[in-house]
């Protein structure tokens, strides 16, 4: 009989575990019930927040810089470099992290400091580098971002344009000639989780301002002024799957860094070592804060899922709660999902205790895949 190893490949579960804690803790109790069970963890992320987590895991050194918040003070971000590869997350510089508790600027939040912290990589000698877009506290087009790299952007008086999504109305003039030279010789990966385009009713405007506190008004402000924005720019890149990832900041990759766009999940895969680490397993265990119907979206497990069961190995996830019916799983390549809200119907408590819980989770995989 083949000897059982396991790989947990699961992403963070928000407000409660990183996915190294979600790793360690089902590792516990696997081997509570399996004593001195191979298990390997690869935890893993999107490109969203926990991109640079997931990298210092898989053993990228983790990097610091002192960067422009959204809200235009200082913060410190992280980033990850291996060799000549970075891995840069926008949320660690421009994200809904940033922001104090019930503080949002929809219309002025900036992605400067996303610029500047693509800037460090490039200063510590980066070629690669994956850039993770999402959970951003902007909606600036990539703006800010770009104006950190050396664009200018100008209104009708040739002074500088204010920063954030709104005052791009005014914006008269674009000049990217000033863009850091090294710019160009850089394998820009835009990873991402969503292939919005820029504007429209599926733009990021419409489908994420509202989580960053904009108004209906708010909305159709920054729909305008990116628009507009767009048509001095490049308005064909607008359209371009991943152009409104994270406020729009995936227009301004593509339209003016020479970005390629790939979903994030495939592209931390390739990054952290995944299609290895899987054909040493006999059972991969995946698996996030929430599964649901966005999970089938490019999010974590999904990936994760379907690249174990191209391989021919099982799969099973672990998760808060469970929004998804038997065959939705089945159809992701999931056979099935352990959820702490069977073991704890309260979600208040089960956020609280979800170390403790996951452990238990862990053990019911255990004794259904493993003992025996």
């Amino acid at each position: 009989m083949e000897t059982a190893r396991v790989l947990v490949a699961a992403d963070k579960f928000k407000g409660s575990l990183t996915a190294v804690q979600v790793a360690e803790r089902v590792t516990a109790g696997l081997r509570r019930v399996v004593p001195g069970l191979a298990v390997e963890t690869l935890p893993v992320a999107d490109g969203g927040d926990g991109t640079v987590a997931a990298a210092v895991a898989a053993g990228f050194e983790r990097r610091e810089a002192r960067v422009t918040g959204p809200l235009g003070d200082p913060v410190t971000a992280a980033y990850a470099l291996r060799g000549d590869t970075a891995v840069v997350e926008m949320a660690e510089a421009s994200g809904l992290q940033h922001l104090p508790d019930g503080v949002f600027a929809p219309l002025t939040a900036t992605t400067y400091g996303s610029g500047e912290l693509l800037k460090a990589a490039l200063e510590a000698g980066a070629t690669t580098i994956v850039f993770g877009v999402g959970g951003s506290a902007t909606t600036d087009g990539g703006a800010g971002m770009l104006a950190a790299l050396g664009a200018r952007f100008l209104d009708a008086d040739g002074k500088p344009v204010a920063p954030g999504g709104g005052p791009l109305a005014t914006l008269a003039e674009a000049d990217l000639s000033g863009l850091d030279p090294r710019l160009a010789d850089v394998d820009l990966v835009l990873a991402s989780d969503v292939d919005n385009p820029l504007t429209g009713p599926k733009g990021a405007p419409e489908v994420y301002g509202r989580q960053k506190g904009a108004s209906e008004e708010d909305i159709a402000v920054l729909d305008a002024a990116l628009t507009h924005y767009a048509s001095v720019l490049g308005p064909d890149t607008a359209a371009l799957p991943g152009a409104g990832a994270a406020g729009g900041i995936g227009y301004g990759a593509l339209v003016a860094l020479g970005a390629r766009f790939r979903p994030g999940i495939e592209v931390m895969l390739d990054v952290l070592g995944f299609a290895p680490a899987l054909a040493r397993a006999t059972l991969v265990i995946t698996g996030e804060g929430s599964l649901d119907e966005q999970t089938l979206h490019g999010k974590a497990p999904a990936g994760v899922a379907a690249a174990a069961r191209a391989a021919g190995i099982e799969v099973v996830a672990v998760c808060g709660r469970l929004a998804l019916p038997p065959e939705a799983l089945e159809k992701a390549g999931i056979r099935r999902a352990y959820a702490l809200a069977d073991l704890e119907p309260d979600p208040a408590v089960s956020m609280a205790q979800a170390g403790p819980l996951l452990e238990q989770a862990a053990e019911s995989i255990a004794r259904d895949s493993l003992a025996g």
